[in-house]
């Protein structure tokens, strides 16, 4: 059986302080799971629980069995803090209620 050609990718996971993004080579036909586990960034950040996690590949969710082609870059998402939804609700209740050109008034 002849053995695959490695393909070059890379797996990014990002905290609010810091950003790590691990090239490495993987053997053609591995999965996201296949290119997560050979990065070592699940050593690094044992908080990330692929069974809870979502991943994809540059912005697209993907599955943990999905196959990597080329110069993928796998993404590990973390769960988000707030809902975008109400965040932009709040911020809109928040903006009717400001004066007329969005700025606190300065009094000299």
């Amino acid at each position: 059986m002849a053995r695959a050609n490695p393909i070059k990718v890379e797996v990014a996971y990002a905290l609010p302080e810091i950003q790590v993004i691990v090239p490495l080579k993987v053997e053609e036909g591995a999965t996201a799971e296949d290119a997560i586990r050979k990065s070592g960034i699940l050593d690094r950040f044992p908080e990330i629980d692929l069974a809870k996690a979502k991943v994809g590949v540059f912005g697209k969710l993907v599955k943990l069995d999905s196959p990597l082609r080329p110069k993928d870059r796998v993404e590990i998402y973390r769960p988000l803090k707030a809902d975008p939804k109400e965040v932009r609700k709040r911020r809109a209740v928040e903006g009717k209620a400001m004066k007329k050109g969005g700025g606190s008034e300065k009094t000299e």
